[in-house]
């Protein structure tokens, strides 16, 4: 027998028997291995060298216990995602650089099982009928799953790790994601109650800056969080979850966005956290925008805050209400303060690109003030990008934070 038929008769005789046990520790699977690899020399004849056996406990304990072979690098703090192509090929994202890891499974089957595995706790499901599902695991990290024959090599998983080693502004600092003048802004925002939408692509690290800025919002404020998959851990206690769900096997029974935002206005929110504008829900976000609720945060994917605009728009279109643009427009102009814009740069570094306030309405266009932005220089020849932030401009509102007695220094803004 090779390693790997050990492993899979080995997880077979654990299979039997853990169904009858609920608390399936290390110590249980190495108790049912020595039990194994007993009966197996006795009965079969077939001596396991110890350092096969510590391979395939450990292999065993990470299945059952974990995330299969990529528990180690769902363990490493220094990867922030991982994204699997089918079983033999596990790619890393670490230090802003992509590479092939090294990791594999078994095969299909054993990287369905972990799938299977990961899926289970959510309450979601991804099967023929269903082939592709968002989640997030316990410790806040989000996963995709999608399988063939959608994915035409085999089942594609995509994990971005939650990091934990970024809990506050200080820490986006250090990372030179902002100045400590672009943070000061940020955080007195929040205290004020201005409205902000989060802008930028896949992996940019928008919902990442979101979190951390919440964690600004006073302990004592009814918080609302509506997503499509859990990834937001906000701090505060009075934090009330939304989350939408699925259609079952026979069609029926999703609750979009949209529904829950409707009923999330009936529940007394002093915030609403939208986890992404995605479609019809964009509508209902500006009404609620219009009609008082101070200190809105959303998220949305776009290349730039005139992109970012421009889909809100059209996502707004897709309500069916038939309001022409310019009424669409206005209602963006005067519900939406700012917009935090945030990029992934050439060199794998992420960097708040523009904070940029929201303008009224002028000859049928919003205008566009930014405060904040950052100005690429050059790109050298170890393929690092060296720019700079630069302070553009004071924002209009600024009254409203010594209206609030929220302290920040106009000098930043020069």
């Amino acid at each position: 027998m090779n390693q790997k038929e050990i492993k899979e008769s080995l997880r077979k005789d654990i299979s039997s028997l853990v169904g009858a046990k609920q608390n399936v520790d290390k110590e249980y699977i190495t108790e049912r291995a020595v039990v194994f690899f007993e009966r197996l020399e006795k009965v079969k004849k077939i001596t396991v060298e110890d350092s096969v056996r510590d391979k395939v406990v450990k292999s065993l304990c990470d299945d059952f216990l974990g995330s299969g072979p990529i528990q180690r690098l769902m363990d490493d703090p220094e990867i922030t995602e991982i994204m699997v192509n089918g079983p033999k090929r596990v790619y890393i994202e670490k230090g802003g650089s992509k590479v092939l890891s090294g990791v594999q499974f078994d095969d299909k089957a054993h990287l369905r099982y972990i799938v299977e595995k990961m899926v289970a706790p959510s309450g979601r499901r991804v099967d023929e009928s269903s082939p592709y599902v968002d989640f997030s695991l316990k410790d806040g990290s989000r996963v995709n799953v999608i399988l063939p024959p959608l994915a035409v090599d085999g089942i594609t998983v995509t994990i971005r790790k939650f990091l934990r080693s970024i809990a506050k502004v200080e820490d986006l600092v250090k990372l030179g994601t902002v100045t400590q003048a672009m943070a000061d802004f940020l955080v007195a925002c929040i205290k004020a109650k201005v409205n902000i939408m989060f802008s930028g692509a896949t992996g940019s690290g928008k919902t990442t800056t979101l979190e951390v800025l919440s964690s600004y919002i006073d302990h004592s404020e009814r918080i609302i969080t509506i997503e499509d998959a859990l990834e937001l851990n906000l701090r505060q206690d009075h934090v009330i979850r939304l989350l939408t769900r699925l259609p079952n096997i026979e069609g029926r029974g999703s609750v979009p966005p949209r529904e829950l935002f409707r009923n999330s206005l009936r529940m007394r929110p002093n915030r609403i956290i939208l986890g992404e504008i995605r479609g019809k829900e964009a509508m209902d976000y500006l009404q609620a925008l219009n009609s008082g609720h101070r200190g809105s945060l959303s998220v949305i994917h776009a290349s730039d805050p005139i992109d970012a605009l421009t889909r809100l728009e059209t996502m707004s279109l897709y309500a069916g209400l038939n309001l022409p643009a310019w009424a669409i427009r206005k209602q963006i102009s005067q519900g939406l303060d700012l917009i935090v814009q945030q990029g992934q740069l050439q060199d794998g570094t992420r960097k708040l690109t523009h904070i940029t306030e929201v303008g009224r309405l002028k000859d049928n266009n919003i205008e566009l003030r930014d405060i904040f932005t950052y100005e690429i220089e050059k790109l050298t020849d170890d393929f690092k990008v060296k720019g700079s932030f630069q302070a553009k401009n004071k924002p209009t509102f600024f009254d409203i934070f010594k209206k609030k007695g929220i302290k920040i220094n106009e000098d930043i803004f020069t």
